[in-house]
C-alpha cells in the first residue's frame, strides 16, 4: 500500500488503512472499496491523503513505533477530556475532572511502553484522521515526539512521565478559546492572535489547579511557546529560563503542526519542516533539533514522492544513518506512465532528490 492524494482517487480504490473520526472510532475501515460518493465524503472531511491498497506496494510492512490501538485510545482519552471543557465553556460551567491525570498517565505509560519496547523504530504517525481531529491527535503526537526524544536524552522514568502528560495536555487552554477563532480557515487578526496567545496561560491555570497533575507538567502548557531568544510567549522568557521540558514540547509541537494538513494550508514535506526548525536555532537549541531527527521518520514507509527527475516513487524503507535519503521504489516516469518497478538508496545516488509528495498517477 501508500498514500495518495484524496482528490487523485477513482471509484473502487481500496483502503490501505483505517481512516478515523475526532474521538478516535473507525470512520472507514482498512480494505473498504470506495464509492465516489464516499470520495466525496472525504473530501467533506478535510482528508487530503489516504493510504490504498496496490499490487506494487501490498508488500511493504509498516513498523510502528506505537501501535495504532495504542495511539488511539490515547486520542479518545484526549477527545473525552478536552470535549467535556468545550462543552462546559459553551454553558459558562466549570468541569473539573479528578482522575485527569491518572487517565493521562495510564495512557502515556502504554506509549512509553511500546516506544521503548521498539527503540530501534523510527516514530512514524502517518494515520489519517478528519479535520475536525486535529486537537486531539496533535494532542497525542506531541505526546509520542516528546516522549522519544526524552528518551533520546536519557531521562529516567518519573521524568519522561511528568514530560508525557505535560505534552499530551500542552493545549489544553485551546478549549476555552472560542470556537470561531480556533477553527478559523483563514489567517488571525492581530487581535484574534492576542486571544489565541492566551491558551498557553489558561492552560497552565487549569492544570496547576489539578492536585495529580505534576507542576511541572503544566509548565509544558505554560511554556511551549517561549523560544531562547525571548521572542515567544506569554513570558518572554529567554535560555535556561525556559525549561527543558518546554524546548522539548515546542520542537515535537512546532515539527507536528508544520507536516499536518490544515484547512488553510497543505502539509510542509518532513524535511522542509525541520529546515524550518533548524532555521529558527535562535528560537530552539540545535543539538535537540538534531537529536529529534535521528528519531523521527522523515519519510514514512509508503509514502509518495516525486524526484527532481520528474519520476514518482513510494518509500520502502528508512535509513536510519540518513533519514533523509531514504530507500524508494520508483513506479512512473517522469511522464506519469507506469514502468518496470526498481529499487534506488537515496544515500547511493546523491543526484537524486526528493522534491514532492504527490499522487500516483
Amino acid at each position: 500500500m501508500h498514500i495518495t492524494t484524496t482528490q487523485s482517487l477513482q471509484p473502487g480504490a481500496k483502503l490501505g488503512k483505517n481512516i478515523y473520526m475526532s474521538n478516535g472510532s473507525v470512520l472507514l475501515a482498512e480494505g473498504k472499496e470506495l464509492s465516489q460518493a464516499m470520495i466525496q465524503r472525504l473530501l467533506d472531511l478535510g482528508i487530503s491523503q489516504v493510504y490504498i491498497q496496490d499490487p506494487r506496494t501490498d508488500d511493504l510492512q509498516i513498523q510502528e513505533a506505537v501501535s495504532e490501538e495504542t495511539r488511539n485510545r490515547a486520542v479518545r482519552a484526549v477527545y473525552k477530556s478536552f470535549n467535556e471543557m468545550i462543552e462546559a465553556r459553551k454553558w459558562t460551567r466549570t468541569v473539573s475532572n479528578p482522575r485527569l491525570g491518572r487517565e493521562f498517565r495510564r495512557a502515556f505509560e502504554d506509549i512509553l511502553g511500546e516506544l521503548r519496547t521498539h527503540r530501534n523504530v523510527m516514530i512514524n504517525l502517518t494515520q489519517i484522521y478528519t479535520t475536525d481531529n486535529y486537537l486531539y491527535s496533535h494532542s497525542v503526537n506531541v505526546g509520542i515526539y516528546s516522549a522519544a526524544l526524552g528518551l533520546a536524552l536519557g531521562l529516567k522514568h518519573d521524568q519522561l512521565i511528568d514530560l508525557g502528560i505535560g505534552a499530551m495536555l500542552h493545549d489544553i487552554g485551546k478549549t476555552q478559546i472560542p470556537m470561531e477563532i480556533l477553527m478559523k480557515p483563514g489567517k488571525l487578526t492581530r487581535e484574534e492572535f492576542d486571544i489565541m496567545k492566551e491558551h498557553t496561560t489558561i492552560g497552565y491555570n487549569m492544570l496547576r489547579e489539578h492536585p495529580d497533575i505534576p507542576l511541572i507538567s503544566a509548565h509544558c502548557a505554560l511554556q511551549h511557546h517561549e523560544r531562547l531568544d525571548g521572542s515567544g510567549y506569554p513570558r518572554g522568557l529567554k535560555d535556561d529560563e525556559i525549561h527543558l521540558y518546554g524546548q522539548i514540547v515546542g520542537i515535537a509541537d512546532v515539527y507536528d503542526a508544520l507536516t499536518s494538513h490544515r484547512v488553510y494550508r497543505k502539509a510542509f514535506l518532513p524535511h522542509e519542516a525541520l529546515e524550518m526548525l533548524f532555521a529558527s536555532s535562535s528560537g530552539f537549541d540545535p543539538n535537540l533539533i538534531r537529536m529529534f531527527r535521528d528519531n523521527v521518520a522523515l519519510y514514512p514507509i509508503g509514502l509518495t514522492v516525486v524526484l527532481n527527475t520528474g519520476e514518482r516513487a513510494v518509500v520502502v524503507d528508512i535509513n536510519t544513518k540518513f533519514p533523509h535519503r531514504p530507500i524508494l521504489r520508483i513506479l512512473q516516469n517522469e511522464d506519469g506512465e507506469d514502468i518496470p518497478t526498481r529499487e534506488v538508496d537515496l544515500s547511493q545516488h546523491l543526484n537524486l532528490m526528493i522534491t514532492g509528495c504527490e499522487e500516483i498517477l
